[in-house]
């Protein structure tokens, strides 16, 4: 399967300047590095806040002015520069963005979606091609001439999804898609998405909801503190025992269908010399705290964690012991089956020397 999007090693800060002219340089995303391919969609779930955004807004080349950046981001092998972005940005790559509030209040929903044109021919086109690409998603003629505010939560998403496919982009960046919708509109927006997928097309999912990227995802990467710390299989997700990082674990644990198992403990807003874990971690060491672990390969998941091995090792020594106590059970139960027979075996003897001495009587 081809790679669409690889980012390697992403840093992203923001110089700002406190007390007058004090400058301090606030880092957000640390370290970043993860893949999508042909017919996939991979979720970044993260707390709301934390800056999952500016992975999108860094693939489109659009963060302001003071970011600075690290790493490395490619497009069908090719690395981006700004002057690519710019080129493909709308056209290969589209944004589905997180708010109805990009759309202008002031056009109608059919001028934004078909844009600036050079000419009328140009302009036909794209019109006949929007109105094909909203009647796919259930958007008839009257939506055309409706201003933003006269759309409902849901319409105004298909709008923006709509808009986006409408240059037939490989890769799409869902940023929150779905919230403030009521949940057939979530329901909705999570089968248009995934059609995206048999489409061929390649999706990164930005979410702070675990549920939506449970339904839509076919890859989670968890995002703690700014940094990816594990990026595993959706199904993986179906049990805590499957997956790797403690942090990733305790979340899945906290869910209502596993009865709300919460942790203590707060991300960190300042940068560490450590893991950023380090503090909540039920399986940490000294060296957690001294050095920070780099985002490595196992068994066909990605994990940032020095013990994972720990965590995976207590499980399967749980597993022996269960083993061992169902093997004790089974030798208990034969050896139980044997000396009953033996008594039973006796008795019966027994019985057959009284009845004989009661005969000869």
């Amino acid at each position: 399967m081809e790679k669409l999007l690889e980012v390697n090693n992403l840093s992203i800060s923001f110089t700002q300047y406190v007390q007058g002219l004090v400058r301090h340089d606030l880092k957000v995303i640390s370290d970043l590095s993860l893949d999508i391919g042909e017919s996939e969609i991979v979720a970044v779930l993260g707390s709301s806040g934390s800056g999952k955004s500016l992975l999108a807004h860094t693939i489109l080349g659009i963060l302001p002015y003071n970011a600075h950046v690290t790493g490395e981001v490619k497009y069908k092998g090719q690395v981006l520069n700004q002057e690519m972005k710019e080129k493909i940005r709308g056209r290969e790559i589209c944004l589905i963005p997180q708010s109805v509030n990009f759309l202008d209040p002031l056009m109608k929903v059919s001028q934004q979606a078909v844009g600036e044109c050079k000419d009328d021919n140009e302009r036909k086109e794209k019109q006949n091609r929007q109105r094909e690409v909203f009647s796919k998603y259930g958007l008839d003629e009257s939506v055309d001439d409706l201003y933003p505010f006269e759309l409902s939560g849901g319409m105004a998403r298909k709008v923006l999804l709509s808009t986006a496919l409408l240059n037939d982009p490989d890769l799409l960046i869902a940023d929150e898609p779905t919230p403030g919708l009521d949940a057939k509109s979530v329901e909705e927006t999570i089968q248009d998405i995934r059609k995206l997928k048999d489409q061929g097309k390649g999706v990164l999912l930005i979410t702070h909801e675990i549920d939506v990227a449970l339904k839509t995802a076919d890859r989670i990467a968890i995002f703690y503190s700014g940094y990816v710390i594990e990026i595993n299989k959706v199904e993986n997700f179906l049990n805590s025992e499957n997956l790797l990082h403690p942090y990733t674990k305790a979340l899945v644990d906290a869910l209502p269908k596993n009865g709300f198992k919460l942790t203590e403990g707060v991300q960190p807003l300042e940068e560490v010399p450590g893991c950023p874990y380090y503090e909540n971690c039920p399986i940490r060491s000294d060296k957690c705290n001294q050095s920070k672990p780099e985002l490595i390969e196992h068994d066909g998941a990605m994990i940032r964690c020095f013990n994972f091995d720990k965590a995976i090792s207590e499980v399967d020594v749980s597993e022996e012991l269960v083993n061992d106590f169902a093997s004790e059970v089974d030798v208990s139960e034969e050896v139980i089956e044997e000396e009953a027979k033996e008594e039973g075996a006796v008795e019966a003897e027994e019985e057959l020397n009284d009845e004989g001495v009661n005969d000869g009587a």
